[in-house]
């Protein structure tokens, strides 16, 4: 169940904070005025979501060390842009 708290909880019940992103592995959103402030999650969860981002950008680096050809912005976005139109 999503959890969005006051971030006044960060500071008022942080041990409730923390029992939910650590053991209940739920990310907490947290609100300031009524709108979303930040995400807080336990260091596991963050590993995970960043895991394959990180792999990937290793993998690009890799690539692009062994292949010569570059894009310019113009060209990726507008070749990204023909492809939706295409849907």
């Amino acid at each position: 169940m999503t959890q969005i708290r006051p971030i006044s909880d960060l500071r008022n019940k942080f041990s409730e904070i923390e029992t939910l992103v650590a053991e209940m592995q739920t990310p907490v959103f947290l609100t300031k005025n009524g709108y979303g402030s930040m995400v807080v999650m336990s260091i596991d969860m963050y590993d995970r979501l960043t895991n394959n981002i990180e792999a990937k950008l290793d993998e690009a680096d890799s690539q692009a060390k062994s292949d010569p050809t570059r894009y310019t912005h113009e060209e990726v976005f507008s070749s990204i842009r023909e492809q939706i139109r295409k849907r």
